[in-house]
């Protein structure tokens, strides 16, 4: 009976080691992605705005500001980025001249470090 109990004991911890062994744990040698955010969007969400209206939000610090790309209903809006003092990056634009009468999302994609790539947006009303 004693050596039955002792092999089992024995089995038992070879299959525990194992299991501790085989991973699971955080490295640190491993980064996580950290998506590029956007806050601060004017004008605010479904707001009624003339075509060719201005847009602007912020970027978060960790966003290459020459990836940031903005399309309104699959189409390419000019963009000018600035770097605010707290590292952050300020983006302006204006919407195409030519939507009009129709909802129409601000959608903004770019990229950060660690080759992640963000989007976000916000919807507006474009008046005739």
């Amino acid at each position: 009976m004693k050596q039955t109990n002792s092999l089992w004991i024995f089995v038992l911890m070879f299959f525990t080691s194992a299991c501790w062994a085989y991973g699971g744990g955080s490295s640190s040698s491993s980064k996580s992605c950290d998506k590029p955010k956007f806050t601060d969007f004017v004008p605010a969400e479904n707001a009624e705005v003339a075509a060719g209206s201005a847009f602007s939000f912020t970027a978060s610090k960790n966003t290459y500001p020459t990836t940031i790309k903005v399309n309104v209903k699959e189409q390419a809006a000019s963009i000018k980025v600035d770097k605010k003092s707290d590292g952050t990056f300020a983006v302006s634009g204006k919407l195409p001249a030519s939507i009009k009468g129709a909802y129409g999302r601000i959608a903004i994609t770019a990229d950060a470090q660690s080759n992640c790539k963000g989007t976000g947006g916000w919807l507006v009303k474009i008046a005739e």
